[in-house]
This record gives C-alpha cells, sequence and structure tokens, in this order.
C-alpha cells in the first residue's frame, strides 16, 4: 500500500519535472521574479544580524564619564577613585587628567590652532568607568548615585547609544518580516494565477479525468508539485542571489571599515537560515497553488 503511494507520488514529481523542462524559459522566469523576491527581505535580515556583530566591535561594556569640577584636587580625585572602586558594577577605572585631555583635543580633534589661542584649559578632569552590562534601571541608578557625588560636576552615561542601536533593530526587523509577509503575498498571487491559467488550459483533460473516476486529490496533485517545485526553485534562487552579490558588497564594505579601523565582514545565511529559507519558499509555492486549485477546480465538472 504505501509503495502503491510512493509510486504515484514519484510518478507525478517526474512528470511535473518534465514539464518544467519542457519549457524551460517560463520556468526560470518564475523562479527568478521569485528569488528577487525573496531575496530582498532575506538581504535586509543579513544586513540586521551583521549590524549586531558590528556594534560589538564598537564597544563591549556599558561606558560612564565622570566629568569633575573646576578647581577640584588630587586629594578630591583620589575620593572619587576609592569610591567607584567600592562599586559592584564597575569593571575598569581609567582616569584623564585636564592636560592629558586637551594634548588629545589638540592630537586628534584638528582643533590644534583653536587650542593654542585658548589662555587656559578649560577642560575638566574625568574617570571613564567601565560597567557591568546590568539592567538599564541598575546602571540608571548608579548614574544617578555618581551625580550626587560633590565632587562630579556631569556623568554622562556613554552606552545610550546602544539602547538606541536595539530601537533601531527592533524596527529594522519588525520591517523587515511587514516587507517578507507583503513579497510572501505577491509570490502567492504570482503563483496562483500561473496555477489558474494551467487549469484553464487543461480543463478538457481534468474533466476525462473525472469522467473515468479521478478523485481531485488525485486531479490537484500536479499542480500542487508544481508549486512547490516552483517554489523551492525561487528560494534557491534567492539563495544564490546572495551568494553572489555578498562578495560584492564585502568589497566596498571593507574599504569603509579600514576608515574605521572596523573588521566588517557580511556573512551569508547560517545553515539553519538557509534550510529555512528553502523549506518556507516551497511552502509558499505550495500554498499558492492550494489555494489556486480549490477556487477553480470545483468548477470544472465532465459535461459542463
Amino acid at each position: 500500500m504505501i509503495r502503491a503511494w510512493l509510486g504515484q507520488h514519484g510518478f507525478v514529481f517526474i512528470q511535473v519535472l518534465k514539464r518544467m523542462l519542457f519549457s524551460p524559459v517560463t520556468s526560470l522566469l518564475s523562479a527568478l521574479i521569485m528569488g528577487i523576491a525573496f531575496s530582498l527581505p532575506v538581504g535586509f535580515y543579513i544586513l540586521l544580524q551583521n549590524i549586531q556583530v558590528i556594534s560589538g566591535q564598537v564597544i563591549v561594556t556599558p561606558q560612564m564619564s565622570l566629568f569633575l569640577k573646576q578647581g577640584t584636587t588630587a586629594e578630591d580625585a583620589d575620593t572619587v577613585r576609592q569610591r567607584l572602586q567600592g562599586q559592584e558594577q564597575v569593571i575598569d577605572i581609567q582616569f584623564v587628567s585636564k592636560d592629558q585631555a586637551l594634548l588629545q583635543l589638540q592630537q586628534n580633534g584638528g582643533l590644534g590652532d583653536v587650542v593654542r589661542s585658548l589662555g587656559r584649559n578649560p577642560l575638566p578632569d574625568a574617570f571613564v568607568v567601565n560597567v557591568q552590562d546590568e539592567h538599564a534601571e541598575l546602571l540608571n541608578q548608579l548614574q544617578t548615585t555618581m551625580q550626587e557625588w560633590p565632587e562630579i560636576e556631569f556623568v554622562q552615561f556613554d552606552s545610550v547609544w546602544a539602547k538606541r542601536l536595539e530601537a533601531m533593530l527592533n524596527f529594522g526587523r519588525v520591517i523587515a518580516m511587514l516587507l517578507f509577509t507583503l513579497l510572501s503575498v505577491a509570490v502567492i498571487a504570482v503563483m496562483f494565477n500561473t496555477i489558474r491559467l494551467q487549469i484553464l488550459t487543461r480543463r478538457d483533460e481534468i474533466e476525462l479525468s473525472k469522467l473515468i473516476g479521478a478523485t481531485n486529490s488525485f486531479i490537484q496533485r500536479p499542480f500542487l508539485y508544481f508549486g512547490a517545485i516552483q517554489g523551492l526553485a525561487g528560494g534557491i534562487t534567492a539563495w544564490l542571489i546572495i551568494a553572489l552579490t555578498l562578495p560584492a558588497i564585502n568589497d566596498e564594505l571593507r574599504t569603509l571599515a579600514d576608515l574605521y579601523a572596523w573588521n566588517i565582514h557580511l556573512q551569508h545565511l547560517s545553515h539553519n537560515d538557509s534550510i529555512s529559507l528553502l523549506l518556507f519558499s516551497a511552502w509558499i509555492g505550495w500554498l499558492g497553488a492550494r489555494l489556486a486549485v480549490a477556487g477553480h477546480l470545483w468548477q470544472i465538472e465532465p459535461g459542463l
């Protein structure tokens, strides 16, 4: 029984492949259209995944900058250092004197002439503190505590950008999901129209099959296989489009990355993501075919 069932499905599968090979241009164009439609959200997804890696190269841990009040003494700085060492969240402490900060501004800020024209050093002494990546509430509480110290003029929480980046990534994921959904609906519509045309052109064959006792499931089986195979071909095309375009993108990205001393290289889909893409594209093709068959096949009756 199982052997007969597998034989029937294998026969239909081979017949569908033969029909697709008899019209290679049409099959290739359909796969190309689906591949382009799938490659856009997939490429956006790859970009989002790699942005997380890039952001990790910019800063590893949250960082706070504590600017001391003008006129503070070395004893005051030591007092602040001791308080920082007593905080559990603090990992590393670096003291930046106002003279050192002015020198760095003169060398790296492109403001050498302006700095030399100043009558005095307006920059304060500061501590740069790396803290543990705790919950945002704990870090905000630590910032508030430091701000209340009498020697501190201002505390800057330099990891605020991370929250903004996370919000942007979440927004990007929503956009990618919406884009993927809309383009999936477009692929279903294309497959729906393709199967509808096939049903109409094979109307006489379908009527004859019903006259000799063929069931609806037997008649619709080739169309479902066609949709699944066509969708799978679209997924493979999307995978190949990404694979072929990534090297060119990485070449241009490498030039930009060298300017910021980053090591950026966009990675292709992982093994699991690649399998998910192929399975989803095959399912989308099957779904479009299933909707078309359900909408038109029941209308065809022998003798009508």
